[in-house]
């Protein structure tokens, strides 16, 4: 198979020249130029597309970079959809998709990363604003975000304010006043919508705020639920960040002799499978979200894509 140095060396010029001429990347003269296409052309010698790709520095693969401080944190159901959407916008583009996972202090992973030539866009989520607001230079232009955007940074996300405060209504319509909020944790950008739509919700029907936050578990919800019914036993509805954190909190509740809906309303968000027929939850677009920020690291349209959430009521309320 012929290689590039023995199109050099045909060519009577240097391996790094010859790289120069076929790549289209680089200085070279008329006359060095004209003798490598013309033994490139003697030998048959075609460039690998990924070697081609790395020589002009656009990269050959898209990296999902999940922000997450636990163990399995690729494993959540949400990083499988997102990670199969990313893959087939990489896949139209001729390119390969990574996944990895970062620490909450993520500075020296993402230099990493802008410092990989083989990377060609960065997908970031599990991210906060402070994290936008600090990527390499190098990664400018080419980074989008699923979640919480940033100047200068596309981002695309589901309108889960707007999904949380019509599942929050329809709770109150149904006469329940003393609901809390298992929210996301702190560092997380995205935990931020639900805990605004609960708070305006406790404004508006003019009761004290109630919330707990946490990882986005079902043992983070089974946790919470003894620690709501412990502080506040009048508890009569329990709004859970997420599908899966909901599910524990449906399985403390039926250690505890609590009926569901009777005695507790639950709700959840995603509309993930794990949902099944009966929990009531919030429609999560993750795969669209994620084309959509994949697509705009990839050609560095800087917009923001914010998808509708639509209640899905069932069972447990």
């Amino acid at each position: 198979m012929t290689g590039l140095v023995d199109v050099a060396r045909r060519a009577g010029v240097s391996p790094a020249t010859a790289s120069r001429v076929l790549s289209g990347a680089g200085p070279a003269s008329a006359a060095s130029r004209e003798r490598v296409l013309a033994a490139a052309g003697e030998l048959g010698y075609a460039a690998h597309p990924v070697a081609r790709m790395l020589a002009k520095g656009d990269g050959t693969r898209i990296v999902l970079a999940v922000r997450d401080d636990r163990a399995d944190a690729l494993r959540d159901p949400f990083v499988s959809r997102a990670t199969a959407a990313v893959a087939e916008v990489a896949d139209a583009a001729g390119l390969g998709v990574a996944l990895r996972q970062l620490p909450l202090d993520c500075a020296a992973g993402l230099e990493t990363i802008a410092a990989d030539r083989s990377v060609a866009a960065l997908v970031l989520t599990g991210h906060d604003t402070a994290t936008l607001g600090a990527l390499p230079r190098r990664l400018s232009g080419r980074t989008a975000a699923i979640g919480v955007g940033a100047p200068g940074v596309p981002n695309a996300d589901v309108d889960s304010r707007a999904g949380f405060g019509a599942l929050l209504r329809h709770l109150h319509e149904q006469g329940r006043r003393r609901v809390v909020l298992v929210g996301g944790p702190r560092w997380l950008g995205a935990a931020r919508a639900p805990l605004a739509a609960y708070a305006d919700f406790a404004l508006a029907i003019g009761v004290p705020p109630r919330s707990v936050t946490g990882a986005v578990t079902v043992e983070r919800g089974r946790a919470a639920t003894y620690r709501i019914l412990s502080r506040w036993p009048d508890t009569d509805a329990i709004v859970a960040v997420s599908d899966a954190v909901a599910l524990g909190v449906l399985d403390a509740l039926h250690e505890l002799g609590r009926r569901v809906p009777d005695d507790v309303a639950v709700t959840g968000f995603d509309d993930a499978p794990v949902a099944g027929p009966a929990l009531t939850t919030a429609t999560h677009p993750v795969e669209r979200i994620a084309t959509a920020a994949a697509t705009a690291a990839l050609t560095g349209v800087r917009e923001t894509r914010l998808f509708p959430s639509h209640p899905v009521l069932r069972q447990t309320t």
